[in-house]
C-alpha cells in the first residue's frame, strides 16, 4: 500500500464556459454547499468560448466563503510567471488563504501560438516550468533580502521587488505525464495533478509514474511524501450495479476511490463535471464513504 501521508480531500473541475456566464459560478457554489474542499477550472486562454480563468477564479472567490480555488491547470506559456506570482499572492491574501496553484507546460501549441505564445519542444517546456517555479517562489519569498534575480532561457527577472507574500504557503502542483516532467515534479513540486483519462494504462499507470516522482524527489533530497498525489476523475453515476471504473452507484465510486487511495497513495480526487447533481453526489455521498473506507483500512 502506498501512503504519501495526506488525508483524503475532494474537489470539482469545472469548464469556464461563457454561456451562460454565471454557470461556472453557480457550480462553484454548488461544490461548496456539497462540502467539497476545492473548486478548479480549466485554463485554455485560446478558447473564445471560455471566460478567462483567472478573472473567473477571482469572481468565484468573492461569491464563496470556504472552498479553495485553483486553475486545473494554468497554461504557463500564456501566463507570465512573475505576474502570476503576484496575482496568486494577491488573491490568496484577499481570500484568507484559499488559493492553490496548478500549472501546466502547455499542450495545445497551435492555440498558444495564435495567442502570441512561444511554441516549445518537450525538453524546452520542462525547463520553462522549472524556471517559472523559481520565479514564482522567489517573488513570494519576502523574508529573503534583496530583489529577485533569475536569469533563465525562457524567463528572466532582473531585480524585481519581492512580494506580496501569500496568506499561506500556496502549493504548486504540476500536470505531468511524461518522464522528464514527472522527474521535475518530484524535484520541485508540492503536488502532481494528472487526469485519469489521460493515463496510458488507466490506474495501473500510477504505480510506475509514482516511482519516477519518488526517485526524483529522493535524488533532490526530498521526502517523496512531500509531493501530494491528486487525480482528476470523470465517470457516470447510475442507480444500479456498475459497469466498470467510476460507472456505478455512489457506493461503487467510494469503494473504487478508496482503492486508488490505498493502492497508489492518491489523496486528492477532483471530479470533472458541470452537472450539479453529480457534484452533490460526489460531495455528500462519495467523499464521506471513501474517507470511512480508507480510514478503516489504515487503522486495521
Amino acid at each position: 500500500m502506498s501512503d504519501y501521508g495526506h488525508e483524503l480531500w475532494f474537489g470539482s473541475f469545472i469548464t469556464p464556459t461563457a454561456r451562460p456566464p454565471q454557470a461556472p459560478v453557480e457550480l462553484a457554489q454548488t461544490s461548496e454547499r456539497a462540502g467539497l474542499d476545492l473548486v478548479s477550472f480549466q485554463d485554455h486562454p485560446y478558447q473564445s468560448a471560455f471566460q478567462d480563468t483567472w478573472t473567473l477564479m477571482s469572481y468565484v472567490a468573492a461569491r464563496t466563503e470556504r472552498i479553495r480555488i485553483s486553475g486545473n491547470v494554468l497554461s504557463l506559456p500564456l501566463r507570465p510567471p512573475a505576474v502570476l506570482a503576484r496575482a496568486a499572492a494577491s488573491l490568496d491574501r484577499l481570500t484568507g488563504g484559499r488559493v492553490e496553484l496548478g500549472i501546466g507546460a502547455g499542450a495545445f501549441w497551435d492555440g498558444i501560438v495564435a495567442m502570441g505564445g512561444r511554441r516549445l519542444e518537450p525538453a524546452q517546456a520542462v525547463r520553462a516550468v522549472e524556471e517559472a517555479v523559481d520565479v514564482i517562489r522567489g517573488l513570494w519569498a519576502t523574508d529573503e533580502t534583496g530583489p529577485l534575480r533569475v536569469t533563465g532561457e525562457f524567463y528572466t527577472v532582473n531585480g524585481a521587488k519581492r512580494g506580496p507574500a501569500p496568506a499561506h504557503r500556496i502549493p504548486i502542483r504540476i500536470g505531468a505525464y511524461k518522464p522528464r516532467m514527472l522527474r521535475l515534479t518530484g524535484k520541485i513540486a508540492d503536488g502532481w495533478l494528472p487526469s485519469l483519462g489521460f493515463l496510458p494504462e488507466g490506474p495501473a499507470s500510477l504505480r510506475a509514474m509514482n516511482e519516477q516522482i519518488d526517485e526524483a524527489a529522493s535524488a533532490a533530497g526530498r521526502e517523496p511524501a512531500a509531493v501530494s498525489r491528486l487525480l482528476n476523475l470523470s465517470g457516470r453515476f447510475t442507480s444500479g450495479a456498475g459497469g466498470g471504473l467510476l460507472q456505478g452507484t455512489p457506493g461503487d465510486w467510494a469503494e473504487q476511490i478508496a482503492d486508488l487511495a490505498l493502492q497508489y497513495g492518491v489523496s486528492g480526487f477532483i471530479l470533472a463535471s458541470d452537472e450539479p447533481a453529480d457534484l452533490n453526489l460526489f460531495g455528500h455521498e462519495v467523499a464521506p464513504r471513501a474517507r470511512e473506507l480508507v480510514q478503516s483500512e489504515r487503522v486495521t
